[in-house]
């Protein structure tokens, strides 16, 4: 990416993203999603035994969480969840195993579970999700590697 200088003032209504790469590595079984900690940020979803990071409520404050894996899980399971009974994650995600399967959100789709193996979780996974509207998480950019026949890594859990 280039560079861009600014002779004036400049405003940014959503913060701005420094530095490259991952921006914060996570090992620990859980991780509660903040805005003010993560927005903009690359995490990097690092432990075999799998993650469940539980975003902040949607409001629409079009917030940007990606989540890159690092680390294949191979034991439970990477998970992606909303933080109330409320919120929704629209989208679709493509999901590569023998073959490569797009996939669409339920209606009431609130979790992403990736199990290192049909719904993805294979290092290089990725998921970007933004906070649109009070309620909603959309699915901005994404791809999961899986393996064998590969199944849906959405449902309603929450």
């Amino acid at each position: 990416m280039a560079n861009t200088t600014f002779s004036g003032p400049v405003t940014s209504t959503n913060g701005f993203i420094t530095g490259t790469g991952v921006n914060s590595t996570v090992t620990a079984s859980t991780l509660a999603v903040t805005s003010a900690d993560y927005n903009g940020q690359i995490i990097g979803l690092s432990r075999a035994a799998g993650i469940t990071a539980t975003l902040p409520a949607a409001t629409g404050t079009n917030s940007v969480y990606t989540f890159l894996i690092t680390t294949t899980v191979t034991s439970n399971s990477y998970k992606i969840q909303v933080a109330n009974a409320t919120d929704v994650i629209s989208g679709t995600l493509n999901v590569a195993g023998t073959t490569g399967t797009p996939f669409g959100t339920l209606p009431a789709s609130d979790t992403i579970t990736m199990n290192g193996t049909t719904t993805g979780g294979v290092a290089g996974s990725f998921v970007r999700l933004q906070d649109v509207a009070s309620g909603i998480f959309v699915i901005t950019g994404g791809g999961l590697i899986g393996s064998g026949t590969v199944a849906t890594p959405f449902s309603a859990a929450v």
